[in-house]
């Protein structure tokens, strides 16, 4: 499973969201931003946060990160709580089983330490070019085409 880190949602708006669940207070006391997580059931919603709230069912991604599906969250949120950083993601990303392990040593994908500004940042227009920076990858001297030397 995957998420989506650069992709905002202009629509719903989390007050209109939290309404359409029936999560009070209105308007809310804190919001995150909404965006999308990937194309598979766009329709639900997982919270990506940092570690300093957790819920039961929460699921542990590493130190900093968790993942939680729960209205839980919402409401905490809502209430003013809940975690310091996140952002609720509609969709995800998946593979079938081995499939992105066999993408990966295909060097289908390059991989970067997740740090808090590329995850919860609002600047989404540059966050994949800063994830290749920390790589020292210039995005222009990537190609879609492989070849055998």
């Amino acid at each position: 499973m995957g998420i989506t880190v650069n992709r905002p949602l202009s629509k719903p708006e989390f007050a209109g969201l939290l309404a359409q669940l029936g999560i009070e207070p209105a308007p809310p006391l804190r919001e995150i931003r909404i965006g999308a997580g990937g194309p598979v059931d766009s329709n639900r919603g997982f919270v990506l946060h940092s570690a300093d709230w957790t819920a039961e069912g929460s699921l542990e991604v590493d130190d900093s990160y968790v993942l939680t599906a729960s209205l839980d969250i919402l409401r905490a949120i809502a209430e003013g709580g809940g975690p310091s950083q996140g952002f609720l993601a509609m969709g995800y990303a998946a593979w079938e089983a081995g499939q992105l392990d066999d993408e990966i040593l295909r060097n289908a994908w390059l991989s970067v330490p997740a740090d808090a500004e590329l995850v919860f940042g609002n600047d989404h227009k540059t966050k994949w070019t800063r994830a290749l920076a920390k790589l020292r990858i210039n995005p222009g001297m990537l190609s879609g085409e492989a070849g055998r030397a």
